[in-house]
Order: C-alpha cells, then structure tokens, then sequence
C-alpha cells in the first residue's frame, strides 16, 4: 500500500495571477488535476491527501479520481506544514513504515517510466528516493555587484524534483524536527538530509516541469500535447 500526499495550500503568487496556479486551466483540465492523475497512475498508489488551504473556493470537490480515492485536509502557511497536515490525514491503514509519495500540485507533466522507476528504486532503498535532474548547465556564483564572480564545479550537482518517496514515520519525525528548529525545508529530502539521511537520486525527465511561470504554463501545454 502506498498513498500520496499532495500540498497544494501555496497561492502561487510569483506567477503574477488571482487564481492560484494549481487550479490554471492547462490542456482542458486544471493543473492539479493532471498532477493528481499522474501521480495515481501507477497500479501501487492507492489515493491522495491533498492538502488545501484554509480559504480555498477553487478546489473542485473530487472524491475520487480514476476510481481511487481523494481525501482533503487543511494544509498550513510553509510546504512543510501542508506535508505534515497531508501525513497525518492519511487513513488509518497508513502504518508508519509504509511509503507515502509527496507531489507538487503544480508538476502536471511526470512520466509514468519516471514514477515506476523512482517506486522500484525507492522501495528498495532503506531510506527513499527522490525524483531528480543532473544539473547540465555552467553553473555561475555572482558578486554584490550582479557579476559573474566565479565558475561553480557542477559535477554532484542535481536539481530536486518530485514525487519523493519516504515512508510515513520517517518523514513525519523528520519534517517535525526541522520544524522543531525553526528550518525552513524547502523538500522533504531536505527533512531527511538534515537528521543524517541520504535519500537516493532517481533520474527523472527534464520536462517535469513545475509551473512557476507564463511562459511555464505554456511549456507544459506543449509536452502534454506532444505526449498525447
């Protein structure tokens, strides 16, 4: 049994929009619902906990999507937060040493290959598995002044993507540790790392993109197009 947790309280306001981005129209479809689909895709994953905020009137009231079920708790102010509301709500069935993913309600273009390998890998690790990205790019460290100060090595270096794979005892003990000490985790491998954990980095695709901007939105109608 795994379940996925899905926090989706952020009202996105880099994006520049009222409606917060999780809900933007995207293919037919709003955005988190096509997180939400990809996620639930793989036979393993048995539901979702989305976590909502306290004020939210866009949230379209699913029960259930493709037959699985979708439970909806109120999330808080911090990703962390919303993590640890959506771990708590998970059915009781959940024990503390099953796997739970965590989503981003705004990386609407995941890969079923993607999921099922960071699922075969991660459930095999002792600790978890992220989704993740070598960074490919030269990487620049900039001055006061806004000037290319120094050429940074780039050869360990992985861009966080999601879903993250951890199982629910865990991560809930690591996330409320962080938030404990007052850290700001900005991923749940973050969590992990900071007691003394090494989650392992699953390759996942370069376009599973996590809108942030226009001209975001626009890229991720392109892939879902290309990907039929």
């Amino acid at each position: 049994m795994t379940w996925a947790v899905v926090p989706a309280a952020g009202r996105g306001t880099r994006f520049g929009a009222e409606t917060p981005k999780q809900y933007l129209m995207l293919a037919g479809r709003p955005v988190i619902e096509h997180s939400l689909r990809a996620v639930l895709d793989h036979d393993d994953v048995d539901g979702v906990v989305v976590a909502l905020a306290a004020d939210d009137h866009d949230w379209p009231g699913w029960r259930d999507i493709g037959g699985k079920p979708v439970i909806t708790c109120i999330g808080g102010g911090e990703r962390a937060d919303s993590v640890l509301a959506g771990l708590q709500a998970l059915p009781a069935s959940v024990s503390d040493d099953q796997w739970v993913l965590v989503h981003d309600a705004a990386r609407p273009c995941l890969r079923r290959q993607d999921l099922a390998r960071l699922m075969a890998v991660g459930q095999g690790d002792p600790v978890g598995a992220l989704l993740a990205a070598p960074v490919r790019d030269t990487l620049k460290r900039a001055d006061q002044a806004g000037r290319s100060a120094a050429t940074e090595p780039r050869e360990w270096l992985w861009r966080a993507l999601t879903p993250q794979l951890f199982r629910r005892g865990g991560l809930t003990r690591a996330l409320l540790a962080a938030l404990g000490a007052g850290l700001k985790v900005t991923d749940e491998a973050m969590a992990m790392e900071r007691i003394g954990l090494k989650p392992c980095l699953v390759e996942g695709s370069e376009d599973n993109l996590k809108i942030t901007t226009p001209a975001d939105l626009a890229l991720a109608e392109f892939l879902l197009a290309r990907g039929g």
